[in-house]
C-alpha cells in the first residue's frame, strides 16, 4: 500500500505553487515599474556610482626652440562646479547655509570683479534649482586660483560631502609671449584643439593618444578605474633661434614705426641647412600698434619687384644669350615698350645712359633688364619662363603652416593656329622686373639662400626632430630640392654681381663695414585690383634679399615691407632693416676670449716707485709678489729707484748677454712684446711688431751678429 496521501499532499504542492507563481509575478511586475516607471531615477543613481568608457585626455606635447628653449608648452587649467545633489544627500545643507557667507565673501577676494552679493545669489540659484553641475566661475582658472578656491569653507570637504568638483583642461602657454606667435601657433582654449602655425600642421604628434577610464563605487567609495592609459603628446624641437626672433622682430617694428609702415616680414634663414631661424610677420593694427595676424611670409602672393631682376639675368647668362661684357642702351630713363613707357627710378634725373649687364642689377634699371630680356626672348618667351622655373622660384615648397601657398608664374600657351591665349606682348619685359608673377617671399629668399649655397637649392625646414622622454623619436633631416639652380660660371657671375650690389650700387645701406654684404634691392608698385595701379595714393613693396658673410656665407635674409605713398625705397628701408639684423647675428656669434682683453704688453705687477727698496720688497713679498732681491741688491747703490718692471727687464737682458753675447741677435721665442722689444732695443736693433700675445717669430735668426741700422720684424700670436 502506498504511503502517498493524494488527498493531503497535492493541496500543499498547489498552494506552493501558487505562492511561487504569485512570487514570479511580483517580481516580474516589479522590475517592470522598475524599468518604466522609475527608470530616470534608477539611471540617475546608476550614474553616480559608475560612469563606463570615459576619455582621458594626454599631456599635449611641449615646442622647442633650436636649443631646446621652451617656447609653448601645456599647463592645467580648471573649471569649478557644485553638485547641490551631493550636498544634499550628505546632509550638510545646513553646513552650507551656516557658511555661505564665508565662501562668497572668499570667493569675492579671489575674484573681485564680482561682488559677494552677486555670488550669494547665483549660488542660491543653483541650490534652490538642485543643479549638479553648477558653475561657480564662468571662467577657467589656473592651478594657484584652483587652490585657493578649494582652501574655502565646506568647499575643501570631499566631493562626495561638498558637491565640490572640477574639470582639468591642459591650457596652452607661450614661454616668450608674442614671440613667433603667428608660426609656433595658438589654440582653440575651450575646445583644446590647435587653430593655426606648427600647432596645427603637427597635431597629431603633439596631441598624444586619449585614455579610457571608467568609474565605480567601491566600498562608498568612487574610484577611477584605469582601461587604456593616455599616451602623451611628443615634443617638436623646431629651427627657431630665439634671439634671432627677437633681434629680426625688434629691428623690422622700429622701422616700421619709423616710416609708418603697413605690413613687415622678415625671414632668416641658415644657408646650409635651410632652417629658419627667424619669421617675423607684423601688420599694423587700429590702435597704431604692430602684431603678428597673417602669415605674410608664407602666404603673401605679391608682385616681388626688382628682386625678380636677379633670376631674369641669371636666366640669361645660364642661357649663354648674354655675358656680363653686354651693354644696353637705358637712354634717359624712359623707353617705349610695345605702347608703354618703362620707366627707371631716376628717370627725372637723366636716367643712366648705356649700361653694363652687371650695372644694370648694380642700378637696378628696369629698362636695362627688360630690353635684355625681350630682345632675346620675345619670340620665345616660354624658354624664359622655363628658365624661371628651372632656377626653382615656382617650386611647391610644402611649408607646414596653413596659408601657405606656392609661386605663380604663368607660363605662355598657343592655341591651334599658334596665337597666345594669355600673352602680351608686355608681359615679358614687365615679368622680367617683377611683375606678372605673385611670389612669396619665402620663396624669393628660397631662391637667393640656393646663390648663397652654391646653386645647391635646400627646402625651408621649420621642425627638425620629434623627441619624446630624451629621445629622439624622429628626425626631418635638411631636404635639397635641386642640386643646381644653373651653371657653376653663371653662379658666380651672379654672385660677384650681388656683392658689387651692395658694395658699389643702391643697396649700399644694408652692408657692414665688419662683414661683405651681397643682395638685391627691390621697390615695386602694388596693384589694388581692378583699380589698378594708379589710383588714390600708391602702396609700395619694398624689399632687400641677399646672405652674409659674402666669401662664406651663413645666412640668408629677406625683408619685405608695404607701406603708402612716398618716399619708398627697398635699399634705404628694407636695406636698413637687413643690415640690422645682419650685424646683431654676426655679433652674436662672436665668441671671445677673456684673455684678449688683456694687454699682453702690460705687466701685471705693481711698479716700485721712489724710495726705500727694502720697504718695497717688504711690502710686494707680503702681497704674495715674488721679488728679485740679488738684482735689487747689486742696483740698489747706483740706481735706488728701479722699478719692479725694469728690474725683470734687466734681469731678462743679462740671461740673454750670457748665452748671445752683446754683439748677437738674441733669442726672444715665447716672450711678451715689452719683454721682447726692451732686449732687442737694448742692443740697437730696431723692432717692428705684428699681432699680440708671445712672439713666435723674429725676422732674424739668433746669434746673428748686429749690424747698425739692422731692423727684426716680431710676430705675435
Amino acid at each position: 500500500m502506498s504511503k502517498f496521501d493524494h488527498n493531503k499532499i497535492m493541496p500543499r504542492y498547489s498552494a506552493f505553487a501558487l505562492l511561487m507563481t504569485l512570487l514570479a509575478i511580483a517580481v516580474i511586475g516589479k522590475t517592470l515599474y522598475i524599468m518604466t516607471a522609475k527608470h530616470d531615477y534608477w539611471m540617475e543613481v546608476a550614474d553616480r556610482v559608475k560612469r563606463d568608457s570615459v576619455d582621458i585626455k594626454p599631456s599635449r606635447g611641449n615646442i622647442l626652440s633650436n636649443d631646446g628653449k621652451l617656447m609653448a608648452s601645456s599647463l592645467p587649467e580648471f573649471k569649478v562646479f557644485m553638485d547641490f545633489k551631493a550636498l544634499h544627500e550628505a546632509n550638510n545643507d545646513s553646513l552650507w547655509d551656516a557658511k555661505a557667507d564665508s565662501i562668497c565673501m572668499g570667493l569675492n577676494r579671489i575674484f573681485p570683479e564680482m561682488s559677494k552679493q552677486a555670488f550669494r545669489s547665483h549660488l542660491n540659484e543653483g541650490k534652490a534649482k538642485m543643479k549638479r553641475h553648477w558653475p561657480i566661475w564662468p571662467k577657467r582658472i589656473d592651478y594657484n586660483t584652483f587652490s585657493e578656491i578649494r582652501a574655502l569653507p565646506v568647499l575643501c570637504l570631499s566631493p562626495n560631502r561638498s558637491g565640490f568638483h572640477y574639470e582639468e583642461n591642459n591650457a596652452r602657454k607661450r614661454s616668450y609671449g608674442s614671440l613667433a606667435s603667428r608660426t609656433i601657433g595658438a589654440m582653440y582654449g575651450a575646445k583644446d584643439a590647435a587653430r593655426f602655425g606648427l600647432e596645427l600642421s603637427y597635431d597629431s604628434i603633439l596631441r598624444g593618444t586619449n585614455g579610457i577610464i571608467h568609474r565605480r563605487k567601491v566600498l562608498n567609495k568612487f574610484l577611477d578605474i584605469m582601461d587604456t592609459p593616455p599616451i602623451d603628446g611628443a615634443d617638436i624641437v623646431t629651427t627657431i633661434d630665439v634671439s634671432m626672433q627677437d633681434l629680426a622682430e625688434r629691428s623690422l617694428i622700429d622701422e616700421l614705426k619709423y616710416i609708418n609702415g603697413n605690413v613687415g616680414v622678415a625671414i632668416v634663414m641658415e644657408v646650409a641647412t635651410g632652417d629658419i631661424k627667424a619669421i617675423v610677420n607684423m601688420e599694423k593694427c587700429v590702435d597704431g600698434e604692430y602684431r603678428e595676424i597673417h602669415n605674410h611670409a608664407v602666404s603673401d602672393l605679391l608682385e616681388p619687384g626688382s628682386v625678380f631682376k636677379t633670376a631674369s639675368i641669371m636666366v640669361a647668362l645660364d642661357d649663354g644669350v648674354v655675358d656680363t661684357t653686354y651693354r644696353v642702351e637705358t637712354a634717359g630713363g624712359v623707353w617705349p615698350m610695345y605702347g608703354r613707357e618703362m620707366k627707371d627710378h631716376n628717370w627725372r634725373r637723366g636716367g643712366y645712359g648705356l649700361l653694363t649687364l652687371p650695372q644694370t642689377l648694380m642700378v637696378s634699371s628696369n629698362i636695362g633688364v627688360s630690353r635684355i630680356i625681350d630682345d632675346h626672348y620675345r619670340n620665345n618667351p616660354d624658354k624664359f619662363v622655363r628658365g624661371i622655373y628651372r632656377t626653382g622660384l615656382a617650386d611647391n615648397l610644402h611649408i607646414p603652416l596653413v596659408g601657405a601657398s606656392p609661386a605663380r608664374i604663368r607660363m605662355p600657351k598657343k592655341n591651334k593656329r599658334g596665337q597666345w591665349i594669355n600673352w602680351s606682348s608686355t608681359a615679358l619685359p614687365w615679368m622680367s622686373i617683377g611683375y606678372e608673377t605673385q611670389i612669396p617671399p619665402i620663396s624669393t629668399l628660397t631662391f637667393y639662400n640656393a646663390i648663397a649655397n652654391g646653386g645647391k637649392m635646400m627646402r625651408p625646414r621649420f621642425v627638425k626632430q620629434v623627441v619624446k622622454n630624451g629621445e629622439v623619436i624622429m628626425d626631418f633631416p635638411p631636404q635639397v630640392m635641386r642640386d643646381r639652380i644653373c651653371k657653376e660660371k653663371t653662379l658666380k657671375e651672379i654672385q660677384r654681381i650681388l656683392d658689387r650690389v651692395v658694395s658699389e650700387g643702391l643697396g649700399r645701406k644694408a652692408g657692414s663695414t665688419s662683414f661683405r654684404v651681397a643682395g638685391k634691392t627691390g621697390t615695386a608698385q602694388m596693384s589694388k585690383g581692378v583699380q589698378g595701379y594708379k589710383n588714390g595714393v600708391m602702396n609700395y613693396l619694398l624689399s632687400f634679399a641677399g646672405y652674409f658673410p659674402d666669401d662664406n656665407p651663413r645666412y640668408s635674409c629677406i625683408v619685405c615691407i608695404q607701406k603708402s605713398g612716398l618716399p619708398a625705397s627697398g635699399g634705404g628701408m628694407s636695406g636698413v632693416v637687413f643690415h640690422n639684423i645682419a650685424e646683431g647675428i654676426m655679433a652674436q656669434s662672436l665668441k671671445l676670449d677673456v684673455k684678449d682683453a688683456r694687454d699682453p704688453t702690460s705687466v701685471f705687477v705693481p711698479s716700485v716707485k721712489g724710495g726705500n727698496l727694502l720697504a718695497a720688497d717688504y711690502v710686494l713679498s707680503h702681497l704674495g709678489i715674488q721679488t728679485n732681491k740679488s738684482w735689487l741688491g747689486s742696483y740698489a747703490d747706483g740706481n735706488p729707484i728701479w722699478g719692479r718692471a725694469e728690474a725683470r727687464h734687466k734681469t731678462v737682458v743679462l740671461q740673454h748677454e750670457k748665452v748671445f753675447g752683446k754683439k748677437q741677435v738674441p733669442n726672444v721665442i715665447g716672450m711678451g712684446a715689452r719683454d721682447a722689444v726692451f732686449i732687442m732695443e737694448s742692443r740697437g736693433v730696431k723692432t717692428i711688431v705684428k699681432g699680440r700675445g708671445h712672439v713666435t717669430q723674429q725676422s732674424i735668426e739668433p746669434g746673428v751678429t748686429i749690424r747698425k741700422g739692422m731692423k727684426c720684424r716680431l710676430e705675435l700670436e
